[in-house]
């Protein structure tokens, strides 16, 4: 397996831009990616649920991991989500993410069936067999509707050479504890549920995979610093005040808060692609309080 950087920190997820005709703006993800970087993420996320990955065509789903990695130019880490429906498409983009630079995938089992454990083991040991850079196994059963326990993730990071992270979703911490406990700290987890993220580090998560950034970068960051120092007194302070605005941002769907959010920021990267809707008129006034922008 190809060694990759260390992968900490705030990892940021860009949302994918349209143009006004419905085609990938790869200008605008440059833009957009260089602010991520040029603000302080650790890292970035492209093609999560936020980037609208499965509504992308092949031709763009690549064109969003060469811009991506293009922009980013090995400064941080870049971990590409490649999940799909079928094994075989997933495995394809594994290969592509590998081929253009990707330091790392990220993969959700989805499924029209619902897969047994047996099945989700053979997934992710035909992707791992498939290419030669770490894969994230990324728990998220209110997209996927597929639920790994603890048990199984660890399994699978002990028995596939490639699984060597998860990202955890549920919103329950004694998951990620449970991880901890069953490998002795071996197994580096990262917090997917933004109302969580406090308890996540307290728990030992070694990062927070959020599209907070897009928006509100600093308060990100100096919520991570404050963790890693052990200042729990500031990081809750930090928290409390980001709450109401990660609660937000995941009660109305990612791709259209963040979007919404950027429309207001003055930096508008185009509207959801439908099925997805634009912020409401009443959205749009709760996040500009949120964000304190007139």
């Amino acid at each position: 397996m190809t060694a990759s950087p260390e992968i900490h920190g705030i990892l940021a997820y860009p949302v994918t831009p349209f143009t006004d005709d419905n085609q990938v703006d790869t200008g605008k993800l440059a833009a957009l990616v260089e602010r991520l970087v040029a603000d302080g993420a650790h890292g970035i996320v492209p093609l999560g649920s936020t980037g609208e990955s499965a509504y992308l065509t092949e031709a763009e789903f690549d064109a969003v991991i060469d811009t991506t990695i293009g922009v980013v130019g090995r400064r941080v880490p870049v971990i590409i989500g490649a999940s799909d429906l079928t094994t075989g498409n997933t495995i394809r983009r594994a290969q592509y993410a590998e081929r253009a630079g990707g330091d790392a995938v990220m993969v959700l089992p989805i499924s029209y069936w619902k897969l047994s454990e047996r099945e989700i083991v053979q997934h992710y040991a035909a992707i791992g067999a498939a290419i030669g850079i770490p894969i994230m196994v990324y728990n998220n059963p209110a997209t996927s509707g597929i639920d790994m326990r603890p048990e199984l993730l660890v399994q699978m990071f002990e028995d596939i050479d490639n699984v060597t992270m998860v990202k955890e979703s549920t919103g329950d911490i004694t998951r990620m504890e449970r991880m901890s406990e069953l490998t002795d700290g071996r197994l580096p987890f990262y917090n997917g549920s933004n109302p969580m993220v406090l308890k996540a580090f307290k728990a030992g998560a070694k990062g927070w995979c959020t599209a907070a950034p897009n928006l509100l970068p600093q308060p990100c960051l100096d919520l991570y610093a404050a963790a890693q120092a052990g200042d729990w007194t500031k990081a809750e302070a930090i928290y409390t005040e980001l709450k109401p605005f990660l609660e937000f941002i995941v009660a109305g769907g990612l791709p259209t808060t963040i979007k919404g959010g950027l429309e207001l920021l003055g930096k508008g990267v185009g509207v959801p692609r439908l099925p997805l809707l634009p912020l409401d008129g009443n959205g749009r006034d709760e996040l500009r309080r949120l964000l304190e922008v007139s």
